[in-house]
């Protein structure tokens, strides 16, 4: 594979397979992770959105970085400056560190997995954000009650979850995680401040998680305004005759207003 890509004047390390999803298992295929050819050194660094990244491909999720929310990382960019954010769900710091390179006054990102947060901490680092934007390892459904109840409050909350379902026959215990998920976001978020919501299932479709997302501003007695609804980036293709399959990804941005 190299030496066909070096025909056309591309060179890369290596190829790292990360075949290893559980879901194959489900259709009798082997779950395999491991160099194709020569092992190569694994780490690699990245620059998207003016952000530094230091990937891990053998170790991270899927690739070690989702390209996919690249220009929805952007979108944030404009909200963030001078704001207090906190990023959920946040992996390596995606989202939270496209709001500390836009000037936001303080980035709170939290991960349940503790390589994560290392790796977040370190790109930080790498970008010179350290001071403002920082990581830290909890549960999300169970780090924003704790919030709640110490009166915390954010100019803009991001939740980029995994996927709450993968198959058709969780889809109702997904829509109560996405609505308590919701739920608690909204109540950390200022009158007036925003939240960044998605969903990149695609058995969560447009319909369904709109739906669940306005329960949740109801149950909260909140009032959102839609300023954004945004799909993966367009290297993700969206086919519409495989829709099912290749649109998952629903991502809003939403002014967040207390009723009175």
């Amino acid at each position: 594979m190299k030496d066909i890509l070096l025909q056309d004047g591309i060179t890369i390390r290596g190829v790292y397979e990360r075949s290893d999803a559980k879901e194959r298992t489900k259709e009798g295929m082997e779950r395999v992770k491991g160099f194709i050819g020569e092992p190569f050194d694994p780490h690699i660094d990245i620059v998207e959105n003016g952000v530094k990244y230091h990937i891990d491909v053998a170790e991270g999720q899927k690739t070690g970085f989702f390209l996919d929310q690249k220009y929805n990382r952007l979108a944030i960019q404009k909200l963030c400056k001078d704001a207090k954010v906190l990023d959920c769900f946040t992996y390596i710091g995606t989202f939270a560190l496209n709001a500390g390179i836009a000037g936001a006054q303080s980035v709170l990102g939290v991960d349940a997995s503790q390589f994560a947060v290392d790796l977040a901490n370190e790109n930080s680092k790498f970008n010179g954000l350290e001071n403002t934007v920082k990581f830290e390892c909890h549960d999300v459904f169970d780090f924003l009650p704790e919030l709640e109840a110490q009166g915390e409050l954010f100019d803009m909350v991001i939740l980029d979850p995994p996927a709450f379902t993968k198959s058709r026959a969780s889809i109702k215990n997904a829509i109560k995680g996405y609505r308590e998920i919701n739920m608690r976001g909204m109540k950390l978020v200022k009158d007036g401040g925003y939240l960044a919501t998605c969903s990149c299932s695609h058995f969560m479709d447009y319909d369904t998680f709109t739906k669940t997302i306005g329960q949740a501003a109801k149950l909260v007695h909140k009032r959102l305004r839609q300023v954004e609804f945004r799909t993966q980036a367009a290297d993700h293709p969206i086919l519409w005759n495989g829709d099912e399959n290749s649109y998952y990804l629903k991502f809003y941005i939403f002014q967040v207003v207390d009723e009175k």
